[in-house]
């Protein structure tokens, strides 16, 4: 094998050894997802904890919109779906546009949940959620 073989094998086999699994912890069930992803640079950016959300819901039959503040740990009514706030996260010196939220929405009618995750307020779209009928994005984090 050449020398850039040999390199390429050795970095390939020793790349888990620098990747970190990270556990993500649902607040509101306790449920756990396992991400796997490299270290985080020192220098990334603090995140605050919020008081809770401004979140934006919509009919999109009836075309309705509902604007809901939510502190963490509050579930609230959007048409038939609940919506439950588990944390609400933002960089310390942004907290209106990048703000972050972990949000589970259920519907009755369905046997399981429609969407639980981080939602990202300026790029909802990256983590949707997929419903027939609501659609519920982030607007930002409330604090005290």
């Amino acid at each position: 094998m050449t020398r850039l073989g040999v390199f390429g094998a050795l970095a390939f086999v020793a790349a888990p050894v620098f990747a970190q699994d990270t556990v993500i912890t649902s607040p509101i069930d306790g449920s756990q997802v396992i991400l796997s992803q490299p270290d985080v640079a020192a220098n990334s950016i603090r995140a605050i904890d919020g008081q809770g959300a401004k979140l934006r819901g919509l009919d999109k039959v009836s075309g309705e919109v509902i604007d809901l503040e939510l502190a963490v740990g509050a579930r609230a009514q959007i048409g038939r779906i609940e919506v439950a706030l588990g944390a609400c996260r933002y960089p310390e010196d942004n907290q209106t546009g990048e703000a972050f939220a972990w949000l589970e929405v259920v519907d009755p009618l369905r046997s399981n949940k429609v969407f639980q995750g981080w939602m990202i307020a300026s790029s909802p779209a990256l983590s949707a959620m997929d419903h027939a009928r609501y659609d519920v994005w982030v607007i930002r984090c409330t604090s005290a």
